[in-house]
């Protein structure tokens, strides 16, 4: 006979009184958690009470029931209900939802308090994004959403935006198959397709950091950081259809804006715009670059414009404001840290003052019909217009006597009369070469291709003229022993320096150079010297004659340190302006005991290795041997499994701070010989270092054959 079941009994629901209800002595929450009472009292108010209190009979010593009720279950609520009431929000006769517990049950009142808060199961994190998502979907603003659950409006943006992620890695992270960390990364991107495949990419990998997979998700976009679009505007890629990408969870100085292309073309435009309206000024060439090469106006002869006589007005201006600004100077002189609006206000008047001091110039209208402009981008993504360079071929020529006038200079082939060639206004706008995944791997080490030693060559020649600069006895003892080399030694070699000092253009360089502090600390001392310096060649040798010992050392330092050609060049004997093997060994040699002279160190002067100028430009096994020697071997085996593009990323990170330089960047250990020449192996030919063995061409060089070029034709 089977037994029957014997079945349940629910207890009764019924509306009771507030004023009836009193707190239970049972109820087992002590500590303060989750939502605040206050809060909890605005969500009652606003959506009622969603869930029913446990109540029992309060009985008197006779065992029967008083009318009263005590609240085991549901303290929280009861207090929410009572701030109510106190506000006059709820009437304190008010019927409240109530579950009766019987007193007879054999279940203590402790049990109730603790079953009620261990059983209660929150919601996963992924259901509060979708329900926000789809109160979002439904009309609600993302500032009433968060008026309706208590939270800063950023917090529901953040919910939103995790929720907008593919809804296949939703799923993964609702069976905890990732993180929320990596959800939070995955966010950065909107592209649902892009977002699967990193994260197919990464899910069997160790490398799931969160930085990798934003890295990942960003490697083809541009920082809003960077120069080309600080000098569009947000503003204005956005409204050219351009996207911009955001880190909600994370600082991302201002985003990643991904449509590369537009940005540079809406840079394009910007720059051949303001080409345009400097030309109608009269100018005869406008060469506007997103970033002009270092010695670009080498053999170009600079005109001088003169600054325009300040107004009465602008006069008083500036007076107005050198008058507040010593004031604050002085009211917040001994304070340790200004006020952020009297900090704003210096800065404005600052400003103010350089834009005032720094006058307009005028220049001279025949000048301006032969001389040109150039027009770039600064590091900070401001305009840099630099007017008044004269090229070679658009020289005036001298007047002769009709009897001393050249006779024309007529084509042998065709007997027409060859007229000057025109110089042409180019606008460049650079665009970094298509790197190719994968590269051939070695076991051994390629040499380095040959343009890349000649700009990390370009370099150190740089900073070897701005050491030999500021080291004015180094620069003499190295003028004396040239001459001396060339008065008594007649088989002497050419060295390192020219001694009639020509200022030798470098033709290696890459976009960055213009920007180095070597670059930077020349053209600054360039330009100090060059305001004092005569045109009379008289008044040049009276001028020299009056300076001091000290003040000519200094100026014979900075003279001299143009003559340093450190440049590495393919010998080529067989041509009449080539160098010879014997001649490069010379050089460099001599170079290194100038850097030796003058304590010179890449690393200290600023030469970091990064993507752009050497890592991505080298085969994976010098990848790895430099992050080896710099950041050690554990940090090489971290990276060893990567594709080659990932690599030099990763690489550029480790090494940032380590210090570590190419063989062309470093100091020669070798003690060069009395005549300076490099030591050979025995019993052969003098051999260059390994670096700057010719192999031939280079299959590892992704430099490309030419830079892309955008003419603009300017009035002539």
């Amino acid at each position: 006979m089977a037994t029957a079941v014997q079945k349940i009994t629910l207890s009764s629901a019924r509306d009771i009184p507030f004023n009836k209800l009193v707190l239970s002595q049972s109820n087992i929450r002590r500590v303060k958690a989750g939502v605040s009472i206050e809060d909890l009292a605005a969500s009652i108010a606003r959506r009622g009470l969603i869930q029913s209190l446990h109540v029992r009979p309060v009985l008197d010593g006779e065992g029967r029931e008083t009318g009263m009720f005590e609240v085991p279950a549901g303290g929280r609520r009861y207090r929410a209900l009572e701030i109510l009431v106190k506000q006059k929000r709820l009437n304190k006769s008010a019927p409240v939802p109530c579950v009766v517990g019987a007193n007879d049950s054999g279940i203590l009142m402790e049990e109730i308090s603790l079953a009620e808060n261990d059983e209660r199961v929150p919601a996963h994190p992924l259901d509060q994004y979708r329900a926000f998502q789809a109160m979002r979907e439904k009309g609600m603003t993302e500032e009433d959403i968060a008026a309706a659950f208590f939270v800063d409006v950023n917090v529901v943006k953040q919910r939103l935006r995790l929720a907008s992620v593919s809804s296949a890695l939703l799923d993964i992270y609702a069976e905890d198959g990732m993180e929320l960390k990596h959800l939070m990364a995955f966010t950065v991107s909107q592209d649902h397709a892009r977002q699967e495949q990193v994260w197919e990419t990464i899910r069997n990998s160790w490398q799931k950091e969160p930085y990798h997979i934003r890295r990942m998700l960003t490697e083809t976009t541009v920082r809003a950081s960077d120069k080309r679009a600080v000098f569009v505007g947000i503003d204005a890629y956005e409204a050219a259809g351009g996207i911009v990408m955001r880190d909600l969870f994370e600082s991302d100085d201002g985003g990643w804006l991904q449509d590369v292309g537009l940005l540079d073309r809406l840079v394009s435009e910007k720059l051949t715009t303001i080409a345009d309206e400097i030309a109608t000024h009269g100018w005869k060439w406008v060469e506007a670059a997103v970033s002009i090469p270092y010695g670009v106006a080498h053999g170009l002869r600079e005109i001088k414009g003169v600054p325009l006589d300040i107004t009465a007005e602008e006069q008083a201006t500036r007076d107005a404001l050198q008058e507040e600004l010593d004031r604050l100077t002085a009211e917040y002189e001994d304070a340790d840290e200004l006020p952020d609006e009297v900090d704003a206000r210096l800065g404005e008047i600052e400003a103010a003052i350089d834009a005032l001091d720094n006058r307009p110039v005028r220049y001279d209208p025949e000048e301006i019909a032969i001389a040109g402009v150039f027009v770039s981008i600064d590091a900070d993504g401001s305009l840099s217009v630099d007017r008044g360079y004269v090229r070679p071929e658009d020289e005036r020529p001298v007047e002769v006597a009709d009897d001393e006038a050249p006779e024309d200079d007529v084509d042998p082939e065709t007997g027409e009369i060859r007229t000057p060639a025109v110089q042409r206004t180019v606008i460049t706008i650079g665009g970094q070469p298509v790197q190719t995944e994968e590269e051939d791997e070695d076991d051994g080490l390629k040499p380095l291709p040959e343009r890349l030693v000649i700009e990390l060559t370009a370099h150190r020649t740089l900073a070897l003229r701005d050491a030999v600069a500021t080291h004015p006895q180094v620069a003499l003892t190295m003028l004396l022993h040239k001459l001396v080399s060339d008065t008594f030694r007649h088989t002497a070699p050419t060295g390192c320096l020219e001694a009639w000092v020509k200022h030798l253009y470098l033709s290696g360089q890459s976009e960055e150079m213009n920007a180095s502090p070597s670059a930077q600390s020349e053209n600054a001392r360039h330009e100090s010297w060059g305001d004092h310096v005569p045109a009379d060649d008289q008044a040049l040798w009276d001028w020299l004659e009056q300076l001091d010992d000290g003040t000519r050392l200094d100026l014979l330092a900075h003279c001299v340190s143009f003559g340093i050609n450190a440049l590495f060049e393919r010998p080529n004997p067989h041509a009449a302006s080539g160098i010879s093997r014997h001649g490069l060994n010379v050089r460099l040699a001599q170079a290194d005991r100038l850097a030796r002279a003058t304590g010179l160190d890449m690393a200290a002067v600023g030469w970091k290795p990064t993507v752009g100028n050497y890592l991505g430009r080298v085969t994976k096994t010098r990848i790895l041997e430099a992050v080896r020697e710099g950041a050690g071997e554990r940090a090489a085996q971290l990276i060893d499994h990567m594709k080659k593009g990932d690599m030099a990323k990763e690489a550029e990170r480790l090494l940032a701070d380590t210090g570590w330089l190419p063989e062309p960047l470093r100091m020669s250990d070798d003690t060069a010989s009395a005549d300076g020449q490099l030591p050979t192996q025995a019993g052969g030919d003098e051999e260059l270092p390994a670096f700057l063995a010719d192999d031939g061409d280079d299959e590892e060089s992704t430099e490309p054959d030419d830079e892309e070029h955008v003419a603009l034709v300017a009035a002539e």
